[in-house]
């Protein structure tokens, strides 16, 4: 019966009823323990009195939050941002060998190095009944760091949808610059081999010119420069694809004779269902090896599921250390206050007033410390994402969640439930021997 109630409801009502309910012990105890009593003068008094102190039990409380709250949201923002990266990649073929390492170099770009798929099996997969679209992807090459990408039209009309502006390349030595590559039209470029880490110089002697540009698409392909296959092949000594008469015309069809190979394959289909089948196809074939980037992504995430169990483990950590060094540090504090607090005990106060103030002092540094960590946290959460997409090339736009809620939320209660212990301590001091101190 509930489980129905339950799952029957948004996911943003249960989120919210969930965060209602780890902060109920926090209400609750507030109900009971300040239930009759006008605190709030003398809790404030408090606050101004011992301001500096105030303030560093806050900024600890702060610090923990933030820090807690921004790791979560980074890992799912960073999870996000390459499954993201990898949408526009249906099915990539390649020769046998690691999938992952495959992936990671024909959808994230770094740098491998790979076996390629020769001419007859591309002819097989670019003229298969099913296929749609069979881009070649060459790497290799690189401008300022920037990788050099040798592919089709096709394929560049595929990953963006289209060029934000200019006009597609028609000759082999015109180029397309990424959103995020500091390049515009007119611009020449000399590409050198590798990724230009080692002080490569130019070893090719050829230029390109910038004719268009792509949009952003927030993958490593943003800062990318995409040139025909053709002249990828060609500066390297190898055939063009085409033979002697090639009449300078870009793109499919190739010659398989005169198809010298390539990394990868960007294979899609126009149904969902013939994905499944050219992958079961290809996988087969002892030539290739067929796969989807998504589900490969899929594996590194489960991977990445240890890595945020760890970061969790972190981060409860962090905080019981936190919530321990604050519960100290108000058993100490108490102290401070015995003298006062001695004196309204001797002007008639009750002890559970006594309790009821410490308790309010305490929790209101850890509620006004958490609030101020989960803003904080979106600053350091904003910060770790752009420095993130800085060295991945991946966008990542992480930002605080429901789940970030929840751990504040259970943080603010244990610690505000834990304060009753030096708070309880505090109610149950000697009048007389905290009036001679």
């Amino acid at each position: 019966m509930f489980e129905t109630f339950w799952f029957a409801l948004p996911i943003w009502m249960q989120d919210l009823l969930v965060f209602l309910a780890l902060l109920a012990p926090l209400f609750i105890a507030g109900l009971i323990c300040l239930r009759g009593y006008r605190i709030t003068p003398l809790l404030v008094g408090l606050l101004r009195r011992h301001r500096m102190i105030s303030l560093t039990f806050m900024a600890l409380i702060a610090t923990s939050v933030a820090i807690s709250a921004s790791l979560i949201a980074q890992e799912r923002g960073l999870r996000a941002g390459t499954a993201r990266a990898a949408e526009k990649f249906d099915l990539v073929v390649a020769a046998p060998g690691s999938e992952i390492t495959a992936m990671l170099a024909a959808v994230y770009l770094q740098p491998s190095a790979l076996a390629l798929v020769d001419g007859d099996t591309y002819i097989k997969i670019a003229t298969h009944e099913l296929v749609s679209l069979a881009a070649p992807l060459a790497f290799g090459d690189s401008w300022n760091g920037a990788p050099v990408v040798g592919t089709t039209d096709a394929f560049i009309e595929h990953l963006g949808d289209g060029l934000s502006t200019g006009r597609m390349f028609a000759t082999i030595d015109e180029a397309i610059a990424g959103a995020a590559v500091d390049l515009s039209i007119g611009d020449k470029i000399a590409p050198v081999h590798g990724d230009g880490s080692a002080g490569a110089v130019d070893e090719h002697g050829f230029e390109y010119e910038i004719v268009g540009t792509l949009p952003a698409t927030g993958s490593p392909w943003d800062k990318a420069i995409l040139v025909p296959v053709e002249s990828v092949w060609d500066v390297h000594n190898l055939p063009n694809g085409h033979g002697s008469d090639w009449d300078g015309t870009l793109g499919a069809p190739f010659a398989p004779e005169h198809f010298p190979g390539t990394p990868a394959v960007l294979v899609r289909a126009e149904a969902l269902w013939a994905n499944y089948a050219l992958q079961s196809e290809f996988n087969t074939d002892p030539n290739t090896m067929a796969f989807f980037p998504g589900s490969v992504l899929a594996q590194l995430h489960a991977l990445m599921g240890d890595i945020r169990q760890l970061m969790s483990v972190l981060a409860v950590t962090t905080q019981v250390l936190v919530a321990i060094a604050v519960l100290s540090g108000l058993a100490m504090l108490s102290k401070l206050l015995s003298r006062r607090l001695a004196l309204l005990r001797a002007l008639g106060a009750p002890r559970r007033f006594i309790l009821a103030l410490n308790w309010g002092f305490a929790t209101v540094l850890i509620v006004i410390g958490a609030g101020i960590g989960l803003v904080l946290g979106i600053g350091a959460t904003a910060i770790l994402s752009a420095m993130i997409t800085q060295r991945t090339n991946v966008l990542v736009t992480a930002h605080l969640g429901w789940p970030e809620l929840h751990i504040v939320a259970g943080f603010v209660s244990f610690v505000a439930i834990l304060s009753f212990i030096p708070a309880y301590a505090a109610s149950r001091r000697p009048i007389t021997e905290d009036l001679r101190t």
